[in-house]
């Protein structure tokens, strides 16, 4: 009987030996526990002429109209991130970006306005500011770049080369770039090219290309196609690319877009990103608020 119960006493042991096992691939890091609880969102808005709605015109809704929803619905879900923590847990913050600046100084202004951080010695009224100001200032934002109509292109490469790293990575945090954008690429400051690789995509390009046809990603693979590297080792950085609007008459033009992002944000060692397109803002504000809320 003794040896029974010194056979039994051992296996429970074990069981709880086992239990108490990290799994494979799990980390006891306490700076990844914080990660999941402090929150960097950077909004990353694209202002050429993809949203000029006399060039552009989409009668369900015009496309900056549909951005300014992804950004209600970006600061809906940040604001609801906030109110589930207790205020001296609170060390987050969410900013708004545009690469080049802007050549109207009231849209920087309007920028800066829309940085907004929050830390153990912030009321929790200020939430309040954020829901006001998101609700405001985008507007004006995009209703000035529309009517100066100097769309200059947006340098998304550029910004991800020489800014992303500063900007939008911030120490123990989780770290949430949203990209408003039609998914092409271009810019005169940053376009050049490197073999078959490219610092740019334009609707010209793709064509060029004859990536207008079912065998494109086996085209892009054996051509080596793509964009060119901007930065390494961007695996503390989530990526949220929304807004791709191919140009008609090309079936494949979305599924193209959206390879060269994939291949690109892979290559920069990016892992948890998506790419999604311009839907209509009640399709996609439930998956926006659920990325932010990491659920």
């Amino acid at each position: 009987m003794k040896y029974i119960y010194y056979l039994m006493t051992l296996s429970l042991f074990l069981i709880q030996c086992k239990k108490s096992e990290p799994k494979a691939g799990a980390t006891q890091n306490t700076d990844s526990i914080v990660n999941n609880k402090n929150i960097n969102v950077s909004i990353l808005i694209d202002l050429s002429d993809r949203i000029d709605p006399v060039k552009y015109p989409n009668p369900s809704m015009e496309y900056y109209q549909r951005d300014l929803e992804y950004i209600k619905a970006i600061k809906t879900g940040f604001t609801d991130h906030l109110k589930s923590k207790k205020v001296i847990q609170l060390d987050d913050q969410m900013q708004i970006f545009f690469n080049p600046e802007p050549s109207d100084p009231a849209i920087n202004e309007f920028a800066k306005q829309l940085k907004v951080s929050f830390d153990k010695n912030t009321s929790k009224e200020n939430i309040k500011l954020v829901d006001e100001k998101y609700t405001i200032l985008p507007g004006k934002i995009y209703q000035s770049a529309i009517e100066d109509k100097k769309y200059v292109g947006s340098d998304i490469w550029g910004f991800f080369k020489n800014k992303v790293k500063d900007y939008c990575i911030k120490d123990k945090h989780r770290n949430v770039l949203f990209i408003l954008t039609d998914g092409y690429m271009f810019h005169k400051d940053s376009k050049f090219t490197e073999g078959t690789k490219t610092s740019y995509l334009t609707p010209e390009l793709v064509r060029s290309l004859k990536l207008n046809t079912p065998d494109f990603r086996t085209k892009i693979d054996d051509k080596g196609l793509g964009f060119i590297k901007a930065n390494d080792n961007l695996k503390n950085l989530e990526v949220i690319v929304i807004g791709i609007n191919p140009e008609k008459g090309n079936p494949f033009e979305d599924d193209v877009i959206k390879t060269y992002w994939e291949n690109w944000l892979n290559q920069m060692n990016i892992r948890n990103y998506q790419v999604k397109d311009a839907d209509l803002p009640t399709n996609l504000e439930p998956i926006i608020k659920n990325i932010i809320l990491n659920k």
